[in-house]
């Protein structure tokens, strides 16, 4: 047998370019070794918008089919149906065909066993990537059936269900799906809310006519910020692909950073679950902690990527998780990311006050200026993180901590430096009390020192 490229195998999923890294035999093999190595007996399948997706589909459902699973399509959808349906229906697993917010010409699988767990390099993704190239296991006598699911109704049902529809206000809301697959799902929910929603680049196409549907770019942002200007709007909201992320704006069309919304959300449950635990990522944290401790919350620290905050979410029960790269995680979700829910819940908490958006988060970013998070292209990550904990670490009242990379705290402003799992790049993220200049100073001494 030709080797099978296992080059798309990452630490969360898998992301490859179609078809030389990921491709319909490397799908339909993954399809006959899933049973095996996880135990599932019924398994969920979607894709997003990706031109590859349906055919990737079709190989990976005749794997898992002619290793006996039933498989449950749900057919074009976003990665967290993928989640509800494989709790909802009761599955052993569930695999969703995309890549996010990757470049049209990459595809891949966000793959989950029972209770919509993740499989990570550290739950088995390793395993799998090994199983791909040795004997496949033994066909099954009887193929498992294939049944095409809608789970749609009863997905709304259940985002609805996070929020009192009736209270909503009747607010213009620019809703920016970017040809992603959110848009047919914003039309139904539309016809069951008060509010005006406008919509642009609302139809799924996975030839990404108006750009990679990645809001976190900056030269993305603008044509929501503009249509909310222009709209006199609200609320600005852009999705990614597969709309397991969505991005704020509030009504002057300011991008609002996604570690200000954490906050903002984990407000939010704590009047709902008062004392309830609320996981945070190390990046940037003092506006998160501040709010949660006021609150009478539990702030509980976690190494950021989704299949690590799902895990510490189960073990402490935490009613929220949120990370400043916009991925929002709610219990009653089965733990899980959803970029439909914090879209919702905004819409909700807008409707509870008299005043704007802006003005709730401007005054956080006041009181907690971040720099963002910044890349830097070098040639060796590791040694420069470790001159700097060396440097930094040595200077009186420093803290540092090593979950995630490394952070640096002192009494007025803190840093986060993280490498990256897949490119030579380090990550740098800082925050200050209050003091924009302080920011701006430090910032500047970081990234001479990274890039010297």
């Amino acid at each position: 047998m030709e080797t099978i490229s296992t080059k798309a195998f990452g630490a969360y999923d898998l992301r490859g370019i179609y078809p030389g890294e990921i491709n319909e035999e490397l799908a339909y093999r993954i399809g006959r070794c899933f049973k095996k190595l996880f135990g599932a007996e019924k398994v969920v399948v979607g894709n997003d918008i990706r031109l590859s997706g349906p055919s990737i589909k079709a190989a990976l459902t005749k794997g898992l089919s002619e290793s006996g699973v039933e498989v449950n399509d749900i057919g074009q959808c976003g990665t967290e149906m993928i989640y509800f349906a494989t709790s909802h229906l009761k599955a052993g697993g569930g695999v969703m065909i995309t890549a996010s917010h990757n470049p049209k010409d990459y595809n891949g699988m966000k793959l989950v066993r029972e209770g919509a767990r993740p499989i990570s390099a550290d739950t088995g993704l390793k395993e799998l990537a090994a199983a791909v190239n040795e004997e496949l296991p033994e066909a099954a006598t009887v193929p498992g059936e294939v049944k095409n699911v809608d789970v749609t109704e009863d997905y709304i049902d259940h985002v609805l269900s996070y929020i009192d529809v009736t209270k909503l206000k009747p607010l213009t809301v620019v809703a920016n799906a970017g040809n992603g697959a959110v848009g047919p799902f914003l039309d139904l929910i539309e016809k069951k809310l008060p509010v005006k929603l406008i919509k642009i680049f609302n139809e799924p196409d996975g030839t990404f006519p108006n750009g990679v549907p990645n809001p976190i770019l900056v030269e993305n942002r603008d044509v929501t910020s503009k249509a909310v200007i222009d709209n006199k709007a609200d609320i600005g909201v852009a999705w990614d692909g597969d709309f397991d992320r969505c991005f704020f704006f509030d009504e002057k069309g300011t991008f609002l950073e996604g570690y200000y919304m954490v906050g903002y959300m984990a407000q939010n449950f704590l009047k709902k679950f008062p004392g309830g635990g609320v996981i945070y990522d190390p990046r940037v944290i003092w506006n998160t902690l501040d709010i949660v401790e006021k609150a009478g919350g539990k702030p509980i620290l976690s190494k950021s990527g989704h299949a690590f905050i799902k895990e510490r979410m189960r073990k402490e029960d935490a009613v929220y998780g949120g990370e400043m790269s916009a991925h929002h995680y709610f219990r009653d979700f089965s733990y899980c990311d959803s970029g439909m829910l914090p879209f919702l819940i905004v819409l909700s908490l807008l409707s509870e006050t008299e005043a704007p958006f802006s003005a709730q988060i401007e005054e956080r970013m006041e009181m907690f200026p971040c720099s963002g998070e910044i890349n830097s292209t070098v040639a060796d990550a590791k040694p420069i993180l470790d001159a700097l904990e060396a440097e930094y670490g040595a200077m009186p009242g420093a803290e540092v901590v090593k979950i995630d990379g490394i952070s640096v705290t002192f009494d007025k402003w803190r840093f986060n430096l993280r490498m990256s799992n897949t490119e030579p790049v380090i990550r740098l993220n800082v925050e200050t009390k209050g003091d924009k200049k302080l920011l701006a100073e430090k910032t500047e001494e970081l990234l001479a020192k990274i890039r010297k």
